[in-house]
Formats: structure tokens, sequence, C-alpha cells
């Protein structure tokens, strides 16, 4: 055999197994559809809690993985856009994040994997058959559950004395657990004489006009729910609240950062984070089907002393030892 054809066979029989290989290690595909904005801290949080997950358990983003974000906002029309293209470009799996998302990813695929992040009631609004055993292509992370509203109640009692009006704020269009939840919370014995309703807003208007009444109320307080349509409308809220002197509490950090009194909820860096793991678990075969839905296990409490000072709050000092954080 001449030496120039045996060597040919043997970079042929070499360049095989490396090709097989390099076809066995493809990189993999993850869609991230996030429900706020990309400028919005909020979705600058999540995704670096998701991506230093993603790193901890050695997925690369460019390397051994292509991680595709998408920033969907607050509008159905924008979010059904988004997941129609998710679905044509057929990733190994899907991050979806917020209810409106998952509400309309879900039925959009029985065969790619989905791991919801940040989902409230997940098994009441039909996204699963069941927590421990969810079937199908879908599990992940849920949120907040009814028990928050008697908590945020509690929360805003504790600062503010005279409370007797609290309203939970949300587009039912965009946050429709709320409504069950809040029924949910009437159902159960009262601790306090507080009066709670509902109030419903689909923009931004609408919102301003409510805390404008609210200000002519004494002894109200304003709880605002996990909902994209309200974290979208997080400035308007919270200048409407210091002009008509209205507490809010929400369940996130951003909106003490930007003026609101306090938050009580999830960590929502976290709970992005600890997703990470089932999309990994999801890519090395398992089915997303037989991964138990997981609840949140970090809750942070934030007070904004400068804006408890302008609403005329004397807050105790056993209160504030109780806050992971005082913003001053």
């Amino acid at each position: 055999m001449r030496r120039r054809e045996f060597i040919k066979i043997i970079a042929g029989a070499v360049a095989f197994p490396l090709a097989a290989r390099a076809q066995t290690e493809r990189s993999r595909r993850v869609s991230v559809l996030v429900g706020v904005d990309e400028k919005d801290p909020e979705a600058q949080r999540r995704v670096k809690g998701f991506r230093l997950g993603m790193r901890d358990l050695g997925w690369v983003d460019g390397r051994n993985v292509q991680i595709e974000y998408r920033f969907v906002g607050s509008t159905l029309e924008s979010i059904n856009k988004h997941v129609a293209e998710v679905i044509r470009l057929a990733p190994d799996v899907i991050v979806a994040n917020s209810t409106p998302v998952v509400a309309a990813v879900r039925p959009a695929t029985t065969t790619i994997p989905i791991v919801f992040v940040l989902v409230n009631d997940p098994l009441g609004q039909g996204f699963v058959s069941s927590l421990a055993r969810p079937g199908g292509n879908i599990t992940g992370f849920s949120f907040v559950e009814p028990e928050i509203v008697g908590k945020w109640i509690d929360l805003l009692g504790d600062v503010k004395p005279d409370l007797s009006h609290v309203v939970l704020m949300f587009n039912p269009d965009t946050a429709p657990n709320y409504d069950p939840y809040l029924q949910s919370y009437k159902a159960l014995p009262q601790r306090n004489s507080v009066a709670v309703e509902a109030l419903h807003v689909r923009s931004v208007a609408e919102v301003e006009l409510a805390i404008a009444a609210l200000g002519g109320k004494p002894g109200s307080g304003l709880m605002a729910a996990s909902d994209i349509f309200i974290v979208a409308s997080r400035e308007a809220i919270t200048k409407s609240a210091e002009k008509y002197q209205v507490p809010v509490i929400s369940p996130y950090r951003q909106f003490v950062a930007e003026g609101s009194l306090m938050c009580y909820g999830p960590d929502t860096g976290d709970i992005f984070r600890r997703s990470s793991s089932y999309v990994d678990r999801i890519l090395k075969g398992e089915s997303s089907g037989n991964l138990p839905v997981q609840s949140p296990d970090k809750f942070e409490l934030v007070v904004n002393l400068k804006t408890a000072k302008t609403l005329g709050l004397n807050i105790s000092e056993s209160f504030l030892r109780l806050a992971d954080e005082l913003i001053e």
C-alpha cells in the first residue's frame, strides 16, 4: 500500500469518531421567554440568576448551549408573537416566565419541554395536572400562593395602625388567578377588621385614577399584585402613591428601590437560578412531566425608610429588625 493512501485511511479513521462525537455533543438550544421589558432591572435580575445557575451546572452560553432571551413585554399580542416564533425554532427547552406566557405556550406544543418560572397557582390554572407529577411536557417553579394576601395585609397593618381598607390591584387579563386568591382569603377566619377588595385595572390611566381615589380615603393601603401588567406600570404606581400618600406593598424589591413602602415576596433571581437545575436535567434526558413543581424557599422583606417617613409612619424597631434590607 502506498504511503499516501495509508495516511488517508488513518486520517479518515480518526476523523470519523471525532465527527460522530461532535454530532452527539451538539450545542443545545434553550429559549427563555421573560415577562418584563429588557431594560427593566427586574428582567436583568432574572436573567442573571438563570445565567449563573446554568454556568454552575456546566452550561456555557455559546459553547455547549445556545440561550436565546426574549423579553416579551406585558401585552398579549407581543407574548403570542414571541411564542409563535419560539415554537417555529423548536428549541430543546422553553423557559416560560409569567402566567400569560405559560397560558400562550402551553397549548402551542406537546413535545417541546417547558419549564415555567414565577407562575402563580399552576395547578389551579390548569397548567399541570399534579404538583408532584405534572405530566405531559411541563413543570416548573411557582411564585406566590393565596396565603400571601393575608401576609401583605398583616405587614401593612403592622406599620400603619389605622389601616382599615386595602385593595389588591391587578389586571384580570394578565393575572386571572388573583380573584380566586382573594376569595380564598375572604373564606378564612379573619384576624382583623380590615376591608379588602379587588381592584381591576387595564391601563395606566385606570391605575392613576384608582390610587387618587385611595388617597382620599384615610386608612387605605394598596397591594400591587405579582402581575406583568403591574410590573410594567410600576412607575405610574409609585409616583401616584407618593402624590396621594398611599402605602404600597408588593412582592418585588424593585418597587421599593423606586419608592414604594415595602415588599414581601420570593427572591425572583433565586427562583430563576433554581430553574436552571430543571433545564439541566431535561437536557440530560429526564422528562419534564416527571419533575415535581417546586415552590419558593427564599422570601425577602424590604422597607423604604424614606418613604415611611414621607407617609408619616413611625415603624417600630422590632419590625425593622425583621427586614432583610432597609433602603434609606
